[in-house]
This record gives structure tokens, C-alpha cells and sequence, in this order.
């Protein structure tokens, strides 16, 4: 099973190198750094760590992941998507693998809320954030899901028939939405998370908790039939 890991960065150049280091490379057989525009650098880090780098110049989450699924090689199986502000705890990928590894999922969540959050790590915001989307996706499907978290894993080819498009925020959530509606095999695990360095783009600010929490709940309602 080859595993593609795609990284979406913007201006982490203290964090990156401290995520690539924890990866576990004989569980990443690609790794793909995505730079949305990075003002600092980023980019020349990434660079010097032997991964492949793309610069996406067209701002958001979403148009960072979709960039790093264009070069991804031809023969991979999975997809991992992983933070690069080292919030996540990278060694814990063989933990999102291994479901798929048993056939036992198509898309594996790593679960903040199920796992261990230090203290401060998750915002109240995106604990409210994150319980409404789950409960909002439960009445929708009846299923209970925990968290809308960034560390998840998929099978290529069940990613390819989503069809995605969200270019932001709203990423993670047409994922869980659009695999909940095909009937995919979603599961989740109990992931470790701590406060990530320096200033988050979205959690960090009013702002951009009010335009990432209206995104989120907005592809909630485009994707409710």
C-alpha cells in the first residue's frame, strides 16, 4: 500500500521542519508540501527537506490540497492530509493507516476530541465549531462522528469519485459530507493534538473564526441533499 502525504502550508517556516522530522517516512512513501502563498520561507524550507514543494498561489485550504492532488504519483493508494503548524502529532499516521490497511475503511478521521488534546490546544470555537458540524452530519445521516479534524486518510480512488471542490474551509466537511452520501466506510481514531506554533489563520483571529465557522456551516447547507 503506497501512502502519498499532502502537507498545505502557509508561512511555516519555524513549524514545517519539525513536522517533516516526527513524519514517519517508512509509512509516507511521498511526501508533497503545498505553499499557499507563504510570505516568509516556506517554501525554501521545504525545499531543503527533500520533499516534492508546489507553490499554490490562489489563497485556501481547499486550492492547497486540490494542488498537491495534482502531482501526486500515479501509483499511490492513499492520501494522508496533515497540518503543517505542528499541531498534529505526525507519528500517529500508522494509527490512521491501519483500518484501511485491514479493509476495514475508506476515509479514517483522526479524532481530536476522542484522542488526547492538551490544554489550549483546541479553542473553544472549534470545540462548538466541531460539535455542531458532527451533530448537524448525524441528524443528516445518522451517523456520530466526533471531529471535523485536518490529520485524515482515504483511498485514493474513493477521493477521486468525490469530486471535491470547496477551495477553503469548507474542504474537511464536503469530504465527510460527500463520503457519508456515497455510502464510504467512515471511521475514526483517537489522535493526539497540542497548541500549534505561532498564530493560527483562522482559530487565531475573530475574523477568521466568523469566515471559517459561516464556510463550514454554508457547505453543510449546499451539501445537505
Amino acid at each position: 500500500m503506497r501512502v502519498s502525504v499532502v502537507i498545505p502550508v502557509y508561512n511555516e517556516e519555524a513549524a514545517l521542519p519539525l513536522v517533516l522530522r516526527e513524519l514517519p517516512r517508512e509509512h509516507a512513501q511521498e511526501v508533497i508540501v503545498v505553499d499557499n502563498g507563504s510570505t516568509d520561507r516556506t517554501f525554501q524550507v521545504a525545499q531543503a527537506a527533500h520533499v516534492k514543494v508546489v507553490h499554490e498561489s490562489r489563497r485556501g485550504y481547499g486550492q492547497a490540497c486540490q494542488a498537491g492532488l495534482r502531482i501526486i504519483a500515479g501509483d499511490s493508494d492513499v492520501i494522508v492530509f496533515l497540518d503543517g503548524d505542528h499541531s498534529d502529532y505526525p507519528d500517529d499516521l500508522p494509527k490512521l493507516l491501519e483500518p484501511i490497511r485491514r479493509n476495514d475503511a475508506d476515509l479514517v478521521i483522526g479524532s481530536r476530541v476522542l484522542g488526547e488534546a492538551l490544554p489550549g490546544a483546541l479553542t473553544p470555537q472549534q470545540r462548538v465549531g466541531n460539535w455542531l458540524a458532527c451533530r448537524l452530519m448525524g441528524l443528516r445521516f445518522g451517523r456520530s462522528l466526533t471531529d471535523l479534524g485536518p490529520f485524515r486518510a482515504i483511498r485514493r480512488d474513493r477521493l477521486q469519485a468525490l469530486s471535491l471542490r470547496e477551495p477553503t474551509f469548507g474542504w474537511n466537511v464536503e469530504m465527510q459530507m460527500k463520503a457519508l452520501k456515497a455510502g464510504l466506510w467512515v471511521v475514526e481514531v483517537p489522535v493526539r493534538y497540542r497548541s500549534r506554533i505561532g498564530r493560527s489563520k483562522i482559530s487565531g483571529t475573530l475574523s477568521g473564526t466568523l469566515r471559517a465557522g459561516f464556510k463550514i456551516l454554508l457547505t453543510l447547507a449546499r451539501h445537505w441533499f
